[in-house]
């Protein structure tokens, strides 16, 4: 496991469309098709990282609380599956299933959409405003496997709380901290 730093992309970046298999519904879904109204928050995500394990039950909390006021979610894993078998796609839809995802899981087998956005770990996070610009890049909060600080998702929460409530996003963004994305 290689300890990677999220890249920032810059801020007012347009979201790259995508059009992916969702491991859920087992359909194709298109970025420009799901996209709600307020928001939209792209999550690099996968299977085994200990990193994305550590926040699990927070992501599902985000999402509940957060659906409902009309920012979809969307997870995408791009790790290399001949060597992480455990990330391939019929284990993502086993892992989503498990823990309750409200959300679609795609995967991104040529890792071009994980290019596309820059991720360099998991998880990594990107959320868009309506105009789907990107508002906000970086971790969760503060918490790590190991450091003792409880997950909230305080500055993921913080931003989509600005978002939601038209005001603006702190610029001081700290990045997100995880494995790095397991490129073939």
């Amino acid at each position: 496991m290689a300890v990677t730093l999220s890249t920032m992309l810059p801020l007012g970046t347009l979201a790259p469309d995508f059009t992916l298999p969702d491991t859920m519904s087992e359909s194709t879904l298109s970025l420009r098709t799901i996209k709600p109204s307020t928001a939209t928050l792209i999550m690099f995500i996968c299977n085994h990282c200990p990193y994305v394990k550590h926040v699990n039950s927070e992501l599902l909390r985000l999402a509940n609380d957060y659906q409902s006021k009309g920012v979809s979610f969307i997870a995408i894993s791009s790790n290399d599956v001949i060597n992480y078998p455990q990330d391939g796609p019929d284990k993502m839809k086993e892992t989503a299933l498990e823990l309750g995802y409200t959300f679609p899981y795609l995967y991104d087998e040529s890792q071009q959409v994980a290019r596309d956005y820059q991720a360099a770990c998991t998880p990594d996070f990107y959320l868009f405003g309506p105009d789907m610009k990107l508002a906000y890049r970086g971790q969760l909060d503060g918490s790590r496997p190991g450091n003792d600080l409880p997950v909230t998702g305080k500055d993921l929460r913080q931003a989509l709380d600005c978002l939601i409530a038209n005001k603006d996003i702190p610029s001081a963004q700290i990045p997100s901290v995880g494995c790095n994305i397991k490129w073939k």
